[in-house]
């Protein structure tokens, strides 16, 4: 059997020879996992056919046929990964699940407060097993508190955080973000927080609990509008495409069937480039829009007249005659065009591999280089419990007969255990 890590005449990475015990699911968990596993971490993930993993039940699916290998939102965040499957509420898998912890420098945890504890596996029973393990925990609100039991996803922290108060147009009710936003900030402060800790370990020798709470990370991005609220009392209001001390600022129709470009100009010296970009119509040499405070009073009429320009062009013909002005503009692109970008084509942003079930898939690479200790993408997501035999064998040190009892008592869960659901 091919394993992840193999990756032969390959520089050595960061974090070659970390070991990750991934007892995460759905969005955050599993982020941080697959980034510790690009730079060289041996990542086991542990998932049961009896209760799936959400994200391996999220349409979109390969070829649009639903399958617990088939989702692509599982796909994006699981590569590099191993896949062992255990059923955690079996009276059995405390056996196994204690090998694993001995055998983990990093155990990650992104259920509901109490689940963990609930199979002997919250941070004080892992201590005990492995004195020097660093666990992390996400959730989303926290594992205290008044409202640490609430459940939900992504989609509720963009509401819970504010959001959604200020998405949307000036008459419009808040309306939700298109994505779970939370759900790509968080990541960022576990990896960091992960690191901190093996580098201290490194120095101590001790292990580290690491608790987060994706609201609160998420409200690192409402910084500002909360800054302005507790000293101007000023609310955030929802103002569509447009921005506080810019204008013109928005997206703008152009030639072709739904083709848009964003256009951003952000002082009186870009509104002069941007009028030069145009050819200086009739129009730019109003005196309303002189400054960027006649600007921003007539913004509905300004808007018009920058519509009916860009409208006779394409995106990429606007962003190239701004860019050239000096002028911040980009074509608002849909999935097709970013597939087909020159700038991500030449980078090798998205990389084609062999997935054992949906075949060849294209995923994203790493969005940064390192020079020295590489990272990359070298496996496919893996189909669940996958490596189930390397994993329980090799690295965990149980024998054929065990394992065979384990499939038998039902321990080790298979496909023929999986009430598969479309969620989206």
């Amino acid at each position: 059997m091919a394993r992840c890590s193999e990756e032969a005449g390959m520089a050595r990475q960061i974090f070659d020879g970390l070991k990750v015990a991934d007892f995460s699911w759905a969005g955050v968990g599993p982020q941080v996992c697959r980034e510790l596993a690009e730079h060289g971490a041996t990542v086991i993930r542990v998932e049961s056919h009896r209760r799936l993993c959400p994200l391996r039940t999220f349409a979109p699916f390969k070829d649009a046929k639903p399958g617990i290998n088939r989702s692509a939102f599982h796909a994006a965040y699981n590569t590099n990964k191993y896949s062992m499957s255990l059923d955690l509420n079996h009276p059995r898998a405390r056996e196994v699940t204690e090998r694993l912890v001995k055998w983990a420098d990093v155990v990650a945890d992104s259920m509901t407060p109490g689940t963990m504890a609930s199979w002997g596996l919250d941070y004080e029973s892992c201590r005990r097993i492995n004195p020097s393990i660093i666990y992390f925990s996400t959730t989303q609100q926290g594992q205290y508190g008044p409202h640490h039991s609430i459940k939900g996803v992504g989609h509720h922290i963009n509401a819970l955080a504010g959001f959604s108060t200020c998405t949307g147009w000036p008459d419009s009710e808040p309306t939700m973000v298109f994505t779970a936003y939370s759900d790509f900030i968080a990541p960022w402060y576990l990896l960091i927080a992960v690191m901190g800790a093996l580098l201290r370990r490194r120095r101590t020798g001790e292990g580290m609990y690491i608790e987060q709470a994706q609201l609160e990370a998420g409200l690192t991005f409402q910084a500002p509008d909360i800054l302005d609220y507790m000293v101007n009392r000023r609310v955030v209001s929802r103002n569509g495409n447009r921005d506080r001390y810019m204008a013109p600022h928005g997206v703008y129709p152009c030639r072709g069937q739904d083709r848009w470009v964003a256009i951003a100009v952000a002082n009186d010296e870009q509104w002069q480039s941007f009028c030069w970009a145009m050819g200086n119509p009739k129009w730019a040499s109003d005196p309303r829009f002189d400054s960027i405070l006649g600007r921003k009073e007539n913004e509905d009429e300004l808007d018009r007249l920058v519509t009916e320009w860009t409208k006779d062009y394409t995106p990429e013909q606007v962003m190239a005659m701004m860019q050239d002005a000096g002028v911040p503009a980009g074509v608002v692109q849909t999935c097709e065009d970013l597939l087909d970008d020159p700038q991500l084509k030449h980078r090798q942003h998205f990389r084609v591999l062999e997935h054992p079930e949906i075949g060849p898939q294209s995923y994203h690479a790493p969005a940064y280089r390192l020079s020295e200790t590489p990272c990359d993408i070298k496996s496919a997501a893996p189909c669940l419990g996958q490596h189930n035999h390397y994993v329980y064998t090799e690295i965990l040190g149980f024998s054929e007969n065990d394992v065979a009892d384990m499939l038998v008592e039902g321990v080790i869960t298979t496909e023929a255990d999986a009430p598969f659901v479309v969620s989206w």
